[in-house]
């Protein structure tokens, strides 16, 4: 998207308290259903006494989550707001890594998580993060491609680690 792209959606949001409130409220949303279903899972895999592959999702999700938060530190690509100098919807206070979003990268790697174990029901894990994704353009903090990669990398890393 083209920079005016970028604020025309953002100050169309911060112009609308409705809109705004609910993109807040979204972004709250969305992020919680991930980060709570994520240790159900695996209290339920340990309950189970499922523990090799509690012990993978562990591996998998934690050793990749720190691969991409230090590429994300030495890359340090600038945030659509810092580069077009806008107030994102929802407020972040850093200016740089913003590729890959590790939002959309730990929802994904979550979601893969899900269909590792239970495949139909790790679908409503996808679509909460495909909503990830686009909401984290929508409120300004990411640029497309910043969501793109994020998502392609949660997916390669639980494809090749759970299913490979």
């Amino acid at each position: 998207m083209k920079k005016e792209t970028y604020i025309k959606i953002v100050n169309r949001a911060k112009g609308n308290k409705h809109l705004e409130r609910a993109l807040v409220f979204a972004n709250q949303i969305l992020t919680g259903i991930v980060y709570i279903s994520f240790p159900i899972l695996l209290v339920a895999l340990g309950y189970n006494k499922r523990f090799s592959e509690l012990i993978k999702i562990v591996l998998v999700c934690g050793i990749s989550f720190v691969l991409v938060s230090v590429f994300r530190y030495f890359f340090n690509a600038k945030r659509p707001y810092a580069m077009y100098e806008y107030e994102p919807v929802v407020a972040k206070e850093k200016e740089g890594q913003s590729m890959p979003s590790r939002h959309v990268f730990s929802a994904f790697v979550i979601a893969m998580s899900f269909a590792y174990i239970n495949w139909k029901f790790s679908i409503i894990f996808f679509v909460v993060a495909l909503l990830i994704a686009i909401h984290r353009v929508l409120i300004g903090v990411h640029f497309i491609k910043d969501v793109v990669v994020g998502a392609v990398i949660g997916i390669a890393a639980g494809s090749l680690l759970f299913f490979i």
